[in-house]
């Protein structure tokens, strides 16, 4: 077969597809020509001795009946030349990018061919936040468009803005392989990177001769790099970049990168000091001004959460009180909607570690899946009543011995009816860690009657995950509880009446004895009649036993 010259089919293809599939087998090509999907095409698989595989952005073909062989592999190598120290290389003038895997005699037995594409308008959605001037850091999962979103601030910035664009381009991801970058960059300048770990010396060689205006850079992955951007920073350069990590609490968490966001340590305070603040004496402060005023976490291709004040948020997130970022996602139209306010109270200073009144209390628009009310027990005679609250009122939590920042990550993740109390007296639920709920604290003793407490294991973010979601099932169960009461009483009510028996609605065994305890409370006899999953219960006007 041969193979496709760039200029044919090039309108059914996008961004340099017919020169992918010009370095793929024949057979695989000739299948995935066939009714593929290419505006979704991810990327082909290629592992010696195993069927080949084609990844979707939505899900993965595995050809079953094609195994993968050395000549196969062989014929790509030599498509492609010489992969570099970081085992990628790449098709010249194009944006895909093939990545190796080698057995332990340095032999290649494994390729990732992935698709790169030049996306206009996929920026759209932060626009604003680009031509601001500001430094700005995107994180997110592989594949999720880090990359594909940097190639066009970079050529938004260099074309539209006009302002002095140099590309640190390591293994060539963000202008393609070859001398000549990709268009998709515009007029923005590209440095190549010869070696990756020495790409920290590129960015400080692209500020020191080339006096850009904005730098961008992909993939900030070691410590110093991180200390690189915040020396670009420091000499009034436009930061823009990506970082490993999918959320801001897992860079300030990492020991390498924290530095990005002003950097982390722990500092003691004296006896007076710690009282006026109302903490303990060993506190966590941010050390220095954060190398990025803007961190974007991409939660899906077209859904992302913007700190725009990351000194501020940091600060809070030290404080223990959980961030609330805006929430921006592009519609089917392409047009660009906030459905969450980015709401963050005032610091007031002096000390990092002040405490701050209940955020319970402040006015919200949170993302509701449903508008279930969750109905608690009256709080106990000695604590504060908790405010009444309507059917539209997300669930209150308050996270005792967890981190608040995971909780609201599986909350903004989940799109859960549920926000962070911060005073245990208001909330309708505690998440506990195990650990404080085993020494007994009398706080939660009292509670224990009052409050549904919903225990975890360890602090980790999949075991808070799932304590949410129990304790949105919770208020399910409780909604399901109080409507068969409801239809209980009222039916009591007339048959009290009328004299006559009612047949209540369908339900479970455990609803059922709610109802027939409801009945014997006005004396009057129930039975449960039908069969599951129509089985019921019936209320006689005779009069029972007790």
């Amino acid at each position: 077969m041969a193979l496709l010259e760039p200029a044919d089919a090039m309108s059914i293809f996008t961004d340099g597809l017919p020169q992918f599939l010009n370095i793929l087998p024949p057979v695989i090509r000739e299948k995935l020509q066939v009714g593929a999907d290419f505006d979704s095409l991810v990327e082909v698989v290629l592992d010696y001795g195993r069927p080949a595989e084609v990844r979707f952005r939505d899900r993965i073909d595995r050809m079953a009946n094609v195994t993968v062989s050395e000549h196969d592999i062989e014929f790509v190598v030599k498509a492609i030349g010489e992969f570099g120290e970081d085992n990628r290389a790449g098709i010249e003038r194009t944006l895909h990018r093939i990545s190796c895997i080698r057995n332990r005699q340095g032999r290649i037995i494994g390729l990732t061919c992935r698709v790169g594409r030049a996306l206009e308008g996929t920026i759209d959605i932060i626009d604003d936040l680009v031509r601001s001037g500001q430094s700005i850091l995107f994180l997110g999962r592989p594949g999720i468009g880090k990359t594909t979103k940097l190639r066009e601030v970079a050529r938004v910035l260099a074309d539209e803005v006009g302002r002095r664009v140099v590309i640190v381009d390591t293994s060539n991801e963000i202008a393609g392989d070859g001398d000549v970058p990709h268009p998709g960059i515009g007029s923005a300048r590209r440095m190549q990177v010869r070696i990756p770990s020495l790409q920290h010396q590129t960015m400080i060689e692209a500020v020191e001769n080339h006096m850009p205006e904005v730098i961008v850079i992909d993939e900030i992955g070691t410590e110093q790099e991180a200390m690189a951007a915040r020396t670009i920073n420091e000499r009034g350069v436009q930061l823009i970049g990506t970082a490993h990590g999918q959320s801001l609490e897992n860079l300030m968490l990492n020991p390498t990168l924290c530095d990005l966001i002003g950097g982390i340590q722990a500092v003691t305070l004296s006896d007076d000091e710690a009282r006026r603040r109302g903490t303990q004496k060993t506190v966590l402060e941010r050390k220095a001004p954060p190398t990025f005023d803007v961190i974007i976490e991409l939660l899906d291709y077209d859904r992302l959460a913007v700190h725009t004040n990351v000194q501020k948020t940091v600060d809070l997130m030290l404080r223990g009180l959980p961030p609330r970022p805006e929430i921006r996602v592009r519609k089917a139209s392409g047009q660009m909607e906030v459905i969450q306010e980015e709401e963050t109270p005032e610091i007031a200073e002096p000390g990092f570690n002040q405490k701050f009144p209940s955020l319970s209390h402040r006015p919200e628009k949170v993302e509701r899946t449903n508008s279930q009310e969750i109905q608690r027990p009256p709080a106990p005679a000695r604590a504060p009543t908790r405010e009444r609250r309507s059917s539209q009122d997300p669930v209150r939590i308050y996270p005792y011995g967890i981190a608040r920042t995971r909780l609201e990550r599986a909350i903004r993740e989940s799109k859960a009816s549920a926000i962070i109390c911060n005073d245990i007296h208001q909330a309708d639920a505690v998440i506990a860690i195990r650990s404080t709920v085993q020494n007994g604290p009398n706080k939660l003793k009292e509670l224990r009657k009052s409050v549904p407490i919903v225990v975890v294991k360890s602090n980790t973010f999949a075991q808070i995950a799932t304590a949410l979601q129990d304790v949105v099932g919770q208020g399910d169960r409780k909604d399901l509880e109080k409507d068969a009461v409801e239809e209980a009483a009222r039916a009591v009510e007339q048959v009290l009446q009328t004299g006559k028996p009612i047949d209540l609605g369908p339900r479970d065994a455990r609803l059922r004895k709610l109802q027939h305890q409801l009945a014997e409370s006005k004396r009057l006899a129930a039975e449960s009649v039908g069969e599951e999953p129509n089985r019921r219960l019936r209320i006689l006007p005779t009069r029972s036993a007790s």
